[in-house]
């Protein structure tokens, strides 16, 4: 089977390293990819958000399923253009896509489907959550607890020019849970827990992604399935009951606040770093599932969990996320991947011969263990073998989940 991954970040990268493990992968290609991606398959200069770019190449060298990363190219309907043209596509349509790509229709499907979220306010007053409606890159949450922080975040939103959803502050802890889908039904994926603030302590200003870790504390497969019930399986049978099904990733923001678990946002595709973190606990052959959810026979298939953790840390350029880097050399690679680290390349660039910077999260390292704090050890140990000046990163990723699980061996 010839597979063609979408996208060239981290994520990516992460997909297709678990694809080119299965038997079934004859051939891996991406477009655009990355040079990480480069070393396990073909990649093809057609941008992301080209659709009609994919089909040509699509139809030029055969492919038989596309695994589409981005969620821009997903809300923009590239996954329908793709199946008009007889392509076989792991990704929601459109309209099913805007569970991602419109908050308030989000809200709208949630209130339809009887899931639990954060209250809709009618005016924007501290403390609250000030979100963009619209795509923004993971960066277009606003939590305003003072009157101060209102206002930046009003002024910090209005540069996006999308409406805004205004809501309930929650407190709790986060987690993500992902479902393969494939318009029916759902298969569930470890839960995982990312970072989004640039800073340790989750100080300073959201990013796309800092760090992640998986599995979560005290969420195991039985809480896992019950999630499922609660958040994913009703929205799948209410977007197919408004005759858009959903085929793809299902990705849950969720909070576990004192009163409950609420829905703080819906993704239409993988999570980055999250993927990162998921994919290489996965036993099992992810081809075929992900075959399974495009063909709409995902009830046939079943993937398995290691006993092990995963941790991901994200090295960014230095001064992310108000700035992007370029031509910044980066070495250690391959001594981080010696001690046993997975590296995924999410802004990277190959000038001559030499890997320099190209964009803001440059590169995902993750370390894998028999628990939470084997795993942070291996992966924080990788990235201090990694050399690009200036280059920073969190050093709480996973700290406290490592703590309990050092207490509890």
């Amino acid at each position: 089977m010839k597979v063609l991954v979408v996208g060239s970040g981290g994520r990516e990268h992460a997909i297709a390293w678990k694809l080119a493990q299965s038997p079934g992968c004859e051939e891996l290609h991406a477009a655009p990819g990355n040079p990480g991606i480069a070393r396990l398959g073909f990649c093809h200069p057609v941008r992301a958000e080209d659709a009609e770019g994919l089909l040509e190449l699509c139809r030029s060298i055969e492919i038989d399923l596309v695994v589409v990363g981005p969620e821009a190219p997903l809300v923009a309907g590239a996954a329908d253009l793709l199946r008009h043209g007889g392509v076989r596509v792991f990704g929601p349509g459109r309209e099913a896509a805007r569970i991602e790509g419109s908050k308030s229709f989000a809200k709208e499907v949630m209130l339809a489907a009887a899931v639990p979220t954060a209250s809709p306010l009618p005016v924007a007053r501290a403390p609250c959550v000030i979100k963009v409606d619209g795509l923004a890159a993971g960066k277009g949450v606003f939590v305003c607890r003072t009157a101060e922080e209102l206002e930046a975040g009003l002024h910090a939103a209005a540069a996006y020019g999308d409406r805004l959803v205004i809501e309930a502050l929650l407190e709790g802890e986060e987690l993500s849970i992902f479902a393969l889908c494939d318009g029916a039904h759902a298969i569930a994926l470890p839960a995982a827990r990312d970072y989004k603030r640039v800073g340790d302590g989750d100080a300073g200003p959201n990013t796309g992604g800092m760090g992640s870790f998986s599995p979560v504390p005290k969420i195991g497969t039985a809480e896992i399935e019950e999630i499922l019930d609660l958040v994913h399986r009703p929205v799948l049978m209410e977007l197919a009951r408004r005759g858009t099904p959903f085929i793809g990733v299902l990705f849950a923001g969720l909070m576990r606040t004192i009163d409950g678990l609420r829905v703080l946002e819906f993704n239409c595709r993988f999570g980055d770093p999250e993927t990162q973190s998921i994919l290489p606990l996965i036993e099992g052959d992810l081809l075929t599932a992900l075959v399974g959810a495009a063909s709409g026979s995902l009830d046939e298939t079943a993937l398995g969990v290691s006993a092990q953790a995963a941790v991901t840390v994200v090295i960014a350029a230095p001064r992310y996320p108000a700035e992007n880097d370029s031509g910044t050399p980066i070495a250690g690679i391959t001594d981080a991947e010696a001690q046993g680290a997975l590296v995924f390349h999410a802004g990277t660039a190959v000038h001559g011969e030499r890997l320099v910077t190209n964009g803001g999260r440059i590169l995902g390292v993750t370390g894998v263990g028999d628990d939470v704090a084997d795993a942070r050890r291996l992966a924080y140990d990788s990235v201090e073998r990694i050399s690009l000046p200036g280059g920073r990163w969190r050093r709480d990723i996973a700290l406290a989940a490592a703590e309990e699980s050092s207490v509890g061996a």
